[in-house]
């Protein structure tokens, strides 16, 4: 046989081999990569198939649904990551498109009460190479140590509506201290110098916020005390949320500024999910990151009675609330096994639910605390400080805030968003609604089994609230497969909601460019689009303010 024909004959074999995988095997269903259900079959309906909507949908669902899906596309990365372009010529830049806030520009208020931003400079890691992976993602480091960070394009100047809103809480509720705490992504402490012009300062953007602070609220300088830590696990490397002990230092900095006590982490039990690859794997498309686990260190108070009530929220597909379920006492850490991408959900199982924690501490002192999925991990360090500690996520309200904050005897709000959140004009007009909204529930959370519903209702929540584990009686296997199924759509939920926000605030890419949507500088773009939510937070991170790049998350 000549080594033509050799070379047709394997070319063919491999071809039929391929095509068997594809044909044959079992479709895959979810994607752990991506981190989304995958498509599902469509139902034939005689209207489809004469409009050619069915055609176009079991094509979708052929293609995504592609047997080992994961693995080739991880093969493709390794494969991309073997060539990929490293930063190493300034002649590379990112251009940024205004937005709103850069005409937005207002002169400081003059009873702003905040302690000064100190400026940071990176000496960490500021000698690092750094490549762009998907949607913007700057990866530094090699080998365990591989970082993915969130790039931010938001102006110094922005932020203004934010902090208006935060005074416009604290004038309409007087009796009430507002606090205003605006969380830094990891890019601002860890971006080497090689990689700056991807992303912008965010230490100017905060302080401009907390300048605007009027009628004695208060900014937190969160930043500083983060600052401080930098050489410690306060930023998960590959999630893009910070770690829990970043929340612990940030409300060690807002306890003083609340004038509470606060206890150190010797009061603490620290617990550890091991192998932990969080969201910036599939943001990023790069394989470096889901080959550098990393653990999920948090930390459960020991020393302090809690019971936690939630709120369940239901949704429909464009996250709108649709029901308050009825409440129930359950676990405020949830326990998740090692390598589990769920991690982040430790705290409330996640952000669709109103949130309340009765202590121990008895000082008279009620937080409310309004966050994005950033904020999740704060509550539990404050349960040493606050006899109730409220937990509002700001996409999911429907009662009347004044009312609640009058009715619950709350003493205290601070906002704890990250910048991107921040920045996004939606946010704001979220929150600021809240002041003006009817209330769409039952006025207080101290009614007793009127709101709770019967026993029945009670087992029948925490049947169906598939995002809080419980401990409490085994599962079936399929139980336990369908639970994992529900958790995860949950959490791709959150983290495409607020990917879709963040886009709006994302760094121009070449669609955009093309329909004249961004006005972009006459230099060479790297095209980047933002990931979180609270992302999604979520968040998932999120944003709908300009020049961002993030994921939620929430």
């Amino acid at each position: 046989m000549t080594p033509a024909k050799l070379y047709i004959w394997i070319v063919s074999l491999a071809f039929v081999a391929l095509a068997g995988v594809i044909l044959l095997m079992p479709r895959s269903e979810y994607s752990e990569l991506e981190k989304r259900e995958l498509a599902e079959l469509p139902e034939m309906t005689e209207e489809g198939v004469k409009d050619g909507s069915y055609m176009k949908a079991l094509s979708a669902w052929f293609s995504d649904t592609e047997p080992y899906r994961d693995e080739f596309m991880a093969a493709s990365m390794k494969v991309r990551d073997a060539i990929r372009y490293s930063f190493s010529s300034d002649e590379e830049t990112i251009s940024f498109h205004k937005g709103d806030a850069e005409s937005d520009k207002e002169e400081p208020k003059a009873d702003a009460t905040t302690e000064e931003l100190e400026e940071y400079e990176n000496k960490l890691t500021a000698d690092e190479n750094a490549k762009i992976g998907s949607h913007g993602i700057i990866i530094i480091g090699s080998g365990p140590n591989v970082r993915a960070l969130n790039a931010f394009g938001g102006a110094a100047t922005g932020g203004i509506e934010f902090a208006n809103v935060v005074n416009e809480y604290q004038k309409e509720m007087p009796q009430t201290q507002v606090y205003a705490m605006v969380i830094p992504l990891s890019s601002e402490f860890y971006t080497p110098d090689k990689a700056k012009k991807i992303t912008r300062p965010q230490q100017p953007f905060i302080k401009n916020i907390y300048s605007h602070l009027e009628h004695g609220a208060k900014g937190v300088p969160a930043y500083n005390a983060l600052a401080e830590h930098v050489k410690e696990d306060i930023y998960l490397r590959t999630d893009h949320h910070w770690a829990p002990l970043g929340a612990y230092y940030a409300a060690q900095a807002f306890a003083k500024s609340a004038g509470v006590p606060f206890r150190d982490l010797s009061a603490y039990d620290k617990k550890v999910i091991h192998g932990y690859v969080g969201s910036m794997y599939g943001f990023s498309n790069d394989i470096a990151v889901k080959n550098a686990p990393e653990d999920f260190v948090y930390y459960t108070p020991n020393a302090v009675d809690y019971t936690t009530t939630y709120w369940v929220y239901d949704v429909n597909k464009n996250y709108q609330v649709t029901r308050e379920r009825a409440p129930y006492d359950g676990n405020f850490f949830a326990h998740y096994a090692d390598g589990s991408a769920a991690a982040y959900s430790t705290f409330m199982g996640g952000d669709q639910k109103l949130t309340r924690v009765k202590t121990g501490t008895k000082n008279g002192r009620k937080l409310i605390i309004i966050k994005d999925s950033y904020g999740n991990a704060l509550p539990g360090y404050l349960f040493y400080s606050f006899e109730e500690v409220h937990v509002i996520d700001f996409r999911y309200f429907t009662r009347n805030m004044k009312k609640y904050v009058r009715d619950n005897g709350i003493t205290d709000i601070v906002f704890c968003l990250n910048v991107f959140n921040a920045y996004s004009s939606g946010a704001s007009k979220k929150i600021s609604k809240f002041l003006h909204q009817g209330n769409g529930a039952s006025p207080s959370l101290d009614a007793k089994d009127e709101r709770r519903g019967d026993s029945a209702d009670r087992r029948e929540e925490k049947k169906t609230d598939k995002s809080m584990p419980s401990e409490s009686k085994p599962e079936t296997k399929e139980e336990r497969k369908t639970d994992r199924r529900e958790e995860r759509r949950e959490d791709r939920k959150e983290e495409k909601k607020e990917t879709k926000k963040d886009e709006k605030s994302s760094l121009p890419d070449a669609k955009q460019e093309k329909k004249g949507d961004i006005k972009t500088e006459p230099v060479k773009t790297v095209s980047t689009t933002n990931t979180d939510p609270s992302l999604n937070a979520g968040g998932g991170m999120s944003g709908n303010g300009s020049g961002s790049s993030s994921t939620d998350s929430d």
